[in-house]
C-alpha cells in the first residue's frame, strides 16, 4: 500500500517547502536550521509567495537556497542584508520575511546595520547562524569567537567575543532568543514564535562548523553544545484557534514546573515551562544578568531570552499606506515625479 504524505491546510506536503540540494559540508548545523524552517513553514501553512527570504554573504547566507523554493529571495552584499529587507518590507509591508545571516556577516561588517534595523523595528525574523568562524573563507576567527580559542591555521584568539543576544537586547529588540542547531525541537518552537511576533525577532542559533571549528573545547562546537546547553524553559506553541487554559502566573510565584504564557499579537501563545532557573523573559534586568552569568561560567543558555510587548514597526511609524507600494497601479507620471524631486532641492 502506497504511503500517503501528510498535507497542510494549503494542500501542500512538506517537500513542497524544500528547495535546492545543499552544497554545505555534511553535518553543518546550517542544514539542520534550514530543515526546521521548512518544517515550521509547513506547519504554519505559510503561502510561499507571501514570504521573503533574505541573506548576506557567507556559508550561512547560502542556506536560503535550500529552503522555501517557491518564495521570493535575495542574496545581498556582505553585512547589508538589513537594508535590503527594510526596503522590501517598506514596499510591501504585507509580506512576511525570514532573513539568514552569520556571526561574521552580522557581528563584524554588518554590526551597524544589525543595530539600526532593530532600532527601526523592521518586522521580520533575523536568524544568526553563529559558528564563531568565517567558514566560507577557510575558518578565520569571527567577532563571536571566544577569547582563548585556538585554531590550527590561525593561532590563538586574544580578543573577547561580542554577544549578539546582549547587543540585540541593548538595542531595543522585543524578541530575542538563543538556541542550538542540534536541539531541533527548540529551534522549531522558537522559529514559530518569532514568525508570530510583530517586530524584529532576533534568533541567535549556535550552528557548529564541522570543518573549521568543531573541537570539543570550542564553545561553538557540536560536542560542547551537547554537553553544556542549559535550556531556560521548555517551549510550546499554541495556535490562535486553540489556546489551552492556563492559570494566571505572577512573576513572584513562578516556581519549578509552572508555566508562563507569552501572547503574540496574532493570537498565538508561547508557553514557557520553567526548568531549573527562576527566570522571567519579560525582565530586561534578568536577561542581562543571566547572559553575564553564562559568559562568566561558560554556560550555554538557550531559549527565549527576552520578550516585551511589541512597539510600532517601521511601516507603522512611517504611516505607509494600507495598499503596499508594490501593488499600486495608478502611479504618478514621470513629469509628476520630476516635479516632486525638484521640490526637495
Amino acid at each position: 500500500m502506497a504511503r500517503v504524505e501528510k498535507t497542510n491546510k494549503l494542500g501542500l506536503v512538506k517537500d513542497d517547502y524544500q528547495a535546492r540540494p545543499t552544497t554545505l559540508c555534511p553535518g553543518c548545523g546550517h542544514n539542520s536550521i534550514s530543515n526546521q524552517i521548512v518544517q515550521s513553514a509547513f506547519d504554519l501553512n505559510i503561502a510561499q509567495h507571501q514570504l521573503l527570504k533574505m541573506s548576506g554573504i557567507g556559508c550561512s547566507s547560502k542556506s536560503p537556497a535550500y529552503f522555501l523554493g517557491r518564495s521570493h529571495g535575495f542574496n545581498a552584499l556582505h553585512g547589508r542584508m538589513p537594508s535590503v529587507v527594510t526596503g522590501a518590507l517598506m514596499a510591501n509591508h504585507t509580506l512576511k520575511a525570514i532573513a539568514v545571516s552569520g556571526d561574521g556577516d552580522t557581528g563584524s561588517i554588518g554590526m551597524g546595520q544589525f543595530k539600526h534595523v532593530i532600532r527601526r523595528n523592521v518586522p521580520f525574523v533575523y536568524i544568526i547562524e553563529n559558528n564563531g568562524v568565517y567558514g566560507l573563507t577557510k575558518g578565520q576567527f569571527s567577532a563571536t569567537a571566544e577569547e582563548g580559542l585556538e585554531l590550527k591555521h590561525y593561532g590563538r584568539n586574544e580578543m573577547p567575543p561580542i554577544d549578539l543576544v546582549l547587543e540585540a537586547i541593548i538595542s531595543g529588540a522585543t524578541f530575542v532568543a538563543r538556541s542550538f542547531s542540534g536541539d531541533k525541537k527548540q529551534v522549531q518552537a522558537l522559529l514559530e514564535a518569532a514568525i508570530a511576533h510583530k517586530g524584529t525577532a532576533i534568533l541567535d542559533i549556535i550552528s557548529p562548523c564541522v570543518t573549521f571549528n568543531n573541537a570539543d573545547t570550542s564553545h561553538h562546537s557540536f560536542p560542547y553544545g551537547v554537553k553544556h546547553e542549559v535550556p531556560l524553559h521548555e517551549i510550546q506553541i499554541i495556535a490562535p484557534d486553540f489556546v489551552a487554559p492556563q492559570d494566571e502566573i505572577e512573576v513572584e510565584t513562578y516556581e519549578d514546573g509552572q508555566t508562563i504564557e507569552v501572547s503574540m499579537h496574532d493570537g498565538t501563545s508561547v508557553l514557557l515551562k520553567k526548568l531549573d532557573k527562576d527566570y522571567d523573559p519579560r525582565s530586561k534586568a534578568q536577561a542581562y544578568a543571566v547572559l553575564e552569568e553564562a559568559q562568566r561560567e561558560e554556560l550555554f543558555l538557550t531559549g527565549l531570552i527576552y520578550y516585551e510587548e511589541p512597539r510600532p514597526t517601521l511601516p507603522e511609524l512611517e504611516q505607509v499606506a494600507d495598499t503596499p507600494l508594490a501593488l499600486i497601479n495608478d502611479r504618478p507620471s514621470k513629469d509628476k515625479l520630476d516635479d516632486i524631486m525638484k521640490s526637495f532641492k
